[in-house]
């Protein structure tokens, strides 16, 4: 009896349809004070006012903000900073009536006095800023109404404060002003600034520093950067005249100010940067460095792009220097000139790359180090190398840089991970030293610059190299694991699992390997797998979690031999997901805290380590936020889709088969809530390559950028089916026809499943599988492929439009796995191109394809559309205008969603066709009939 009513009124459930996305709810932007305390996010709707909730860590709450978005708490944890964003509903009008900008409302200043519980709204602004290390202040930029009155009041006010700026009054209406606001959160004092331009905090709350532009008629001699003291209210004009100021940079202490500074005037095409420092005993800027500074290299200058940034103990600066750039000669007439590419077959990089990366390439600068004690600066790389590593202190004398030969350059259109030589360099001399020469992986400086450490992805191997000594050690030589992947199935040298972390002493470091966590001595002497080979034993994945603080230079990688050690984990054969914790002292410290059927996100913790925030899921349970001191006990903070109860939703399981070569092959089935094992169902099966380690993976109703959105088929009467796929070099056709195709008529033997309704669905990847597997089979009633390659001959030569990249490295190397060029095995590329035989295709194909594709060109999707056009199959082509590889636009989104379930449903379910579906959409009806009507 209690069956039969369950049954009915899972039943009586709607399904989730179009208009239900637009409410449906996610969580974003959680975070905790200092001390853990309290802890605040944001919920937002698809579409909607979002609104961001204070809570103390007993789950109380303090603050409910409708609007409330980019907040934060102060270091004291007292004042709760928010902006309030404009009504939604309010934005949408303005933009239908195409407002102008300073007619839409603006975001407004909340803050709340956590203590008091009072609120104040501080007015609509333009920007706000903090101090990273923020307790006091907070500075914004408000525009304001500065009658004559007010003008004159002011010019009175300079005479004693000279923060205001001097103005002449005027007897006219009132005119906007934008003026810099500094706010006291403690007081509620105010000081207003006009005229600034930019405004930057220290990290310690001691100084804003501001600049002013100025105008070409004011008299008052007030463009140029000026220091304002907080503490004392007193601000000094510290460096004169108009220009472009910027990277306002102090040290860790605020005891020194540097900054970069161009004065040149302002149509010069040749910028003019120099670095300045404040001296605090004349209170004025200097020049530090410019292009006539000792050690500069000849026609080379100072970077107006490059980062300023001190060492930890303020003795060294680091500086970008670049040479001088060709100016355009503005004599010549543009359009009495040829506009030319010149592709050059010794080019570094193809000219598409040098295009993409071309105003990157006019930016860039190389590493200089200027000593403060002996006024010494060094020039650490040039055009030869590549970018420069340092501790994170950069106190230490080595850091590392890399430099890669002309042809591993060319030969990056074809193959990625190309060697390159790896260098020590001295930040004290400048003295250069090769360590490791065509070396293909990865190179890691150690956080005392004491080793450099190497994963060779040729050899599979990490080692060391001892800077003092000179010496190189092998590291994971000898042990009978792997630290390369396992399960790579792409004919590039597999990766390795990374770096878990670095001993805190100093003298060692963590690697993964496949399941466990090793400890490697830096003298070679200790190997130790220090989760004692449990997770090889269980087949679990085990993980060093470790957690930033808020400390300017905290190094987030050092493990504590001290401390226990949280781990995630992993269950390769159930696809559970869980916590471990590992105590290093002891001898068998590790300990199962949770493993269960749910995943586990968006983790953090407070400074120190005491308290976290998580989210967990599964496919029925929405990933609300939880808090937790142990993980083995979770208090509950959010329920922000309670509507999901009142949809018909759906279950996962885990599927296990054989394929026909024998293989061991798994999938996820989705069935409906209200499934009936007496009724049948169409099926769509969704791929891409594996799929099954999010078995417990929620699945957001959210309009698809051209996957298939699962949770919305289920909801309606689909089953859904999503099989890995396991690859082997040069047939990655027919690997999907192994484990898609089997695991489909696997399915086929329970009476529940419609042998005559099957449909497949993919994007990108999937797309190309997609668009094989009907060249091969015509058991699916229909097929939806997105952004597909149809034709590996072409696409071969193609280009990565987003990156300017060849494609030919994907063919060789990576995802399309063919291990061989085009003219080693031409039959492979034929073999794997779904153009050639689409006249064996018989299953009605959706394709999308957009013009703005940065990563498969579009010409790939006409090739496909093309093609069984003139076969006489039945084809659509959608091109979303402007959109990219996976739709942005959210319009799109919605619109791809619709037709999705309008054409499955005609296929599969028998619906009646849409307009689109049955006669297209003229181009003289665009943008007036969206050919989304159905006639009954």
């Amino acid at each position: 009896m209690s069956t039969f009513s369950l049954t009915s009124l899972a039943q009586q459930k709607p399904p989730i349809d179009h208009t239900t996305f637009d409410s449906w709810k996610n969580i974003s932007s959680q975070n905790f004070s200092k001390s853990g305390k309290y802890i605040y996010y944001t919920i937002s709707p698809q579409e909607g006012d979002v609104v961001t909730e204070l809570k103390d860590q007993h789950n109380n709450l303090l603050l409910q903000l409708n609007r409330g978005n980019s907040s934060r708490i102060t270091e004291d944890e007292k004042f709760f900073i928010s902006v309030i964003k404009p009504f939604f509903k309010e934005t949408r009008e303005a933009k239908i009536k195409k407002k102008k900008t300073d007619e839409i409302a603006k975001d407004s200043l909340s803050v709340f006095n956590i203590a008091t519980k009072e609120a104040i709204n501080l007015g609509a602004i333009k920007n706000w800023k903090t101090p990273r290390l923020n307790k006091t202040y907070i500075a914004y930029q408000q525009e304001i109404e500065i009658t004559a009155k007010q003008d004159s009041s002011q010019k009175k006010e300079a005479k004693s404060d000279s923060t205001i700026t001097k103005a002449v009054a005027k007897k006219s209406a009132p005119k906007k002003e934008t003026v810099l606001i500094i706010y006291n959160l403690q007081t509620k004092d105010t000081t207003h600034i006009s005229k600034v331009d930019n405004y930057y905090f220290d990290d310690n709350e001691k100084y804003i520093v501001y600049d002013r532009k100025g105008t070409e008629k004011d008299t008052t001699n007030q463009a140029g950067l000026y220091l304002y003291d907080l503490a004392n209210k007193t601000q000094k004009k510290i460096s004169n005249g108009k220009g472009n100021y910027k990277n306002i940079t102090f040290d860790d202490q605020s005891q020194k100010l540097v900054f970069l500074a161009d004065k040149s005037p302002e149509k010069s095409l040749l910028k003019d940067f120099k670095i300045y420092n404040f001296e605090w005993k004349t209170d004025t800027a200097t020049i530090l460095i410019d292009k006539q500074s000792t050690g500069i290299p000849e026609k080379w200058h100072v970077s107006g792009d490059g980062n300023l940034s001190f060492s930890a103990d303020a003795k060294k600066l680091f500086i970008g220097l670049a040479p001088i750039p060709k100016v355009k000669d503005t004599t010549l007439v543009d359009f009495e000139h040829a506009k030319v590419d010149i592709w050059h077959w010794q080019d570094d990089y193809l000219m598409t790359q040098q295009l993409v990366n071309a105003s990157r390439e006019r930016a860039i600068s190389y590493d200089a180090v200027y000593h403060f004690a002996n006024q010494q600066l060094i020039p650490l790389t040039d055009k030869n190398f590549g970018r420069l590593f340092t501790t994170t202190n950069s106190n230490e004398e080595w850091a590392i840089t890399t430099s890669v030969a002309k042809e591993a350059k060319i030969a990056s259109q074809w193959s990625l991970g190309n060697p390159q030589d790896i260098y020590l360099v001295s930040t004290i001399n400048g003295r250069k030293k090769i360590i490791k020469s065509n070396h293909k992986g990865q190179a890691y400086l150690s956080p005392t610059a004491s080793h450099v450490v190497f994963y060779d992805v040729e050899k599979s191997s990490w080692s060391l190299y001892d800077i003092t000594t000179g010496q190189e050690i092998a590291l994971s030589d000898g042990l009978s694991v792997s630290f390369a992947d396992e399960l790579n199935d792409v004919p590039a040298s597999p990766s390795s699992y990374g770096i878990a972390g670095w001993s805190q002493d100093g003298k060692g470091i963590y690697i993964n390997d496949r399941y466990d966590i090793w400890y490697f001595s830096f003298d070679g002497k200790i190997k130790s797998n220090i989760t004692q080979s449990f997770g090889r034993k269980n087949q679990i994945v085990l993980r060093a979690q470790l957690f930033k603080n808020n400390a300017p230079r905290a190094i987030t990688n050092y493990i504590n031999f001290k401390t226990p050690l949280l781990l995630t984990s992993f269950n390769e054969k159930t696809k559970q997901n869980g916590f471990f914790r590992l105590d290093l002292s002891k001898k068998n410290g590790l300990k199962e805290i949770i493993q269960s059927q749910n995943v586990y996100k968006r983790l953090i913790s407070n400074d120190n380590n005491t308290i976290f925030a998580l989210s967990r899921e599964n496919y029925v349970e929405y990933p609300d936020l939880y808090l937790t001191k142990d993980f083995s006990s979770l208090t509950k903070l959010t329920d922000i889709n309670p509507q999901q109860k009142n949809y018909n939703w759906g279950t996962t399981e885990l599927v296990k088969w054989k394929t026909p070569n024998g293989y061991d092959a798994e999938g996820i089935l989705y069935k409906p809530e209200d499934f009936d094992p007496n009724k049948k169902y169409p099926i769509i099966s969704y791929f891409y390559e594996t799929h099954t380690e999010g078995l417990y993976s929620y699945h957001e109703p959210a309009p698809t950028p051209s996957r298939l959105m699962i949770s919305y088929f289920v909801s309606n009467g689909y089953l859904v089916f999503s099989p890995d796929i396991r690859y082997q070099t040069g047939h990655p056709g027919r690997a999907a026809e192994e484990y898609v195709n089997s695991g489909m008529k696997y399915l086929t033997k329970y009476p529940w499943v419609d042998a005559t309704k099957m449909a497949i669905q993919g994007q990108s990847w999937g797309g190309y599988q997609v668009a094989h597997l009907i060249t091969r089979t015509d058991m699916y009633a229909a097929a939806w492929s997105g952004a597909p390659v149809v034709n590996m001959t072409s696409a071969y030569g193609g280009i990565r439009w987003q990156t300017g990249m060849s494609r030919q490295f994907q063919y060789e190397q990576t995802q399309s796995r063919l291990g061989a060029t085009l003219w080693e095995n031409r039959d492979l590329y034929i073999e794997n191109s779904p153009l050639f035989f689409m006249d064996k295709v018989k299953t009605p194909v959706a394709i999308m394809h957009n013009d703005n594709d940065g990563a498969v060109p579009w010409y790939q999707g006409i090739e496909m559309f093309t093609a069984l056009r003139r076969l006489q199959k039945p084809v659509w082509l959608l091109n979303y205008n402007g959109d990219e590889h996976n739709l942005m636009q959210r319009q799109n989104r919605k619109d791809i969603q619709k037709r999705q379930a309008q054409f499955f449903d005609h296929f599969l379910k028998g619906k009646p066709a849409a307009d689109w579906i049955q006669h297209g959409v003229k181009a003289i009806d665009k943008g007036i009939d969206w050919g989304l009507s159905t006639e009954e």
